[in-house]
């Protein structure tokens, strides 16, 4: 980000500017105090304390300048600030204004599972053919969709920015910021029936993403939800359905699963692909990617090399192999009983010479239906396919509950976790003694289980 004190002042409407020279280039825009470098803007928002009261930090690691609430105490002498009457607006504003100086084509990809993934592909394909920047981590609510715009290079061609929701109205602040010329739901699940209630209110909240996308746009969406058929039906943009049947209108046809890759063949491209990732679930991600990279005039062999080499963000269907020989697959950044369910039917099917080993943890924003999604798991757990089961969290005891009477004495383990209790530290020390070389462990939950730290442990010589 390069803009003058005064550019920044009029993207965001400041009441007042404090400087001595408005003329003065900020090279970065940055809310963490720790993470400022020489030349950025300050930009202090409200969390668990008010950023205003780092500012002199900001200062001392190179803040030139900051933006600030009005009203909000001294402003430090000498330094030049921006006042404006709400911080984190200013901030959307300002991100806004430099979407629309550099002005590259913008994706947005939201969805109860898969989001990530699909970004990480689309923008891996993406860059074979132009200058592509993408969010980084989890940027990805009113707070981090701004920021990785402001963190684009400036030469930025192509735009991929996933799209986070959490309450009503989430994505359509995000979408109608960010304004993209595509835009693609990856799946509707059940991540925060706790506060949307139903699948339905979640697949309404999941088309705000239309709310800012350009009149000529594309909306890609699944072409097996039934819940998105009538919200799509009167929408004037183009509409394309995605899958692996044959009705949808893009279509992937799965030739060949493996425990690293998954071969395959899209319905609009010419050959035969293979991403470097198990799972039929990552091939609808990787339909996705390449549809949208297809429509942006890329060529078939470009998408075809691109997704042969793609390396997906941590914690998302990792493969590890530790010391001992044992084969870890990790996917515990995110959970829901659709994610899961995907996940335990593809490692059923995956060989190995070992044992198949799961480890699961609660599924968290559920709501009142959390038992009923928990118990359904049983629907994907069978001993002669998935020989032993570990299940952590007060949740995971109900799917305990339907499952016990299937699995033989000694194969299926459970460990508690409540505000008193967390057998987090047995689960792996049990781990560590019972698996063995050649075994293959899947491990997956919602990131708040913090199964990354039995991943962890697994890993340890």
């Amino acid at each position: 980000m390069k803009l003058t004190i005064q550019e920044v002042a009029k993207a965001v409407h400041a009441l007042e500017v404090t400087t001595v020279d408005k003329e003065m280039t900020l090279t970065g825009a940055e809310f963490d105090s720790r993470k400022i470098t020489e030349g950025d803007l300050f930009v202090p928002l409200k969390g668990a304390r008010d950023g205003h009261e780092f500012v002199n930090a900001a200062i001392a690691n190179g803040a030139v300048a900051t933006l600030w609430a009005k009203d909000n105490g001294a402003i430090p002498k000498d330094f030049s600030a921006i006042i404006v009457e709400d911080v984190l607006v200013a901030f959307q504003q300002l991100a806004k204004y430099f979407l629309e100086k550099i002005r590259p084509t913008v994706v947005g990809i939201t969805g109860s599972n898969g989001k990530t993934t699909t970004k990480d592909m689309t923008a891996a394909v993406l860059s074979a053919s132009f200058k592509t920047y993408k969010t980084q981590g989890n940027h990805n609510n009113e707070i981090g969709l701004p920021y990785t715009i402001l963190s684009m290079p400036e030469d930025t061609e192509k735009l991929v920015l996933e799209m986070g929701m959490d309450h009503e109205g989430d994505l359509h602040l995000l979408s109608t910021l960010a304004q993209p010329e595509i835009a693609a739901i990856t799946l509707i699940g059940e991540s925060h029936l706790e506060y949307f209630g139903t699948r339905e209110k979640i697949a309404q909240g999941k088309m705000e993403i239309v709310d800012g996308l350009k009149e000529d746009g594309i909306l890609i969406v699944p072409a097996d939800e039934p819940l998105l058929v009538p919200l799509t039906e009167k929408l004037h943009q183009e509409v394309v359905r995605f899958g692996l049947e044959k009705s949808a209108d893009v279509y992937a046809t799965i030739k060949k699963e493996a425990k690293g890759h998954v071969d395959f063949t899209l319905s609009f491209l010419e050959g035969e692909f293979r991403i470097p990732v198990p799972g039929a679930y990552n091939v609808r991600n990787a339909l996705v990617a390449a549809l949208i990279a297809k429509r942006l005039g890329m060529s078939d062999e470009k998408i075809r090399e691109a997704l042969a080499t793609v390396e997906l963000t941590k914690n998302r269907t990792q493969w590890l192999k530790n010391s001992k020989g044992v084969e870890i697959l990790s996917d515990v950044y995110n959970a829901n009983p659709t994610a899961m369910g995907l996940v335990l039917d593809s490692f059923s099917k995956m060989p190995t010479k070992g044992r198949r080993v799961a480890v699961l943890g609660d599924m968290l924003e559920l709501g009142d239906k959390s038992g009923s999604l928990h118990r359904s798991m049983a629907l994907h757990l069978f001993p002669d396919e998935i020989e032993r089961v570990y299940l952590y969290g007060s949740e995971m005891l109900k799917l305990t509950e339907v499952i016990k009477d299937m699995y033989p004495v000694g194969t299926l383990r459970y460990y508690n976790k409540t505000e008193k209790l967390d057998e987090k530290n047995e689960l792996i020390k049990d781990l560590k003694e019972e698996l063995k070389p050649e075994d293959m462990v899947l491990l997956k939950a919602s990131n708040g289980m913090g199964l990354s730290e039995v991943v962890l442990a697994l890993m340890e010589k």
